[in-house]
C-alpha cells in the first residue's frame, strides 16, 4: 500500500483530516509529525524547514516523531540499533510544543 494510501487509512480511522502539503502549511505545523521516511507522518520538504520541539518545557535535539493531540513524543535512546537497523526508540507523554527555530 503506498505511503499516502496508509496516511489516508490512518487519518479515517482517528477521525483526524489528512495532512495537507500545500503552502498553509507553512504557518503551522502538523499535529503529528516524523522523522523516518517509511512512516505516513514524513514531510520532506516540512523537515528541512528546521523544527525544533520542546517536551515539558525543554527543548529535545532527539525527537524521532511527535504527537501533540495525544501528547507524546518518541525519543532516540541512545546509539542502540534494533535487528533491522534502525534506531531504538522511547516513548514518553506530556506537553508537546513543536516551533520553527528560524522564526525565533
Amino acid at each position: 500500500m503506498p505511503a499516502f494510501a496508509e496516511c489516508a487509512l490512518a487519518c479515517y480511522l482517528s477521525g483526524k483530516s489528512l495532512p495537507q502539503t500545500s503552502s498553509a502549511m507553512t504557518d503551522t505545523l502538523p499535529d503529528r509529525l516524523s522523522s523516518n521516511p517509511n512512516s505516513p507522518f514524513y514531510n520532506e520538504e516540512l523537515l528541512a524547514k528546521d523544527i525544533g520541539v520542546r517536551f515539558k518545557g525543554v527543548e529535545k535535539t532527539n525527537v524521532e516523531e511527535y504527537c501533540i493531540s495525544e501528547g507524546w513524543v518518541r525519543l532516540t535512546a541512545g546509539n542502540a540499533k534494533d535487528r533491522h537497523g534502525n534506531p531504538m526508540t522511547v516513548k514518553l507523554k506530556g506537553t508537546v510544543e513543536p516551533y520553527f527555530r528560524n522564526a525565533e
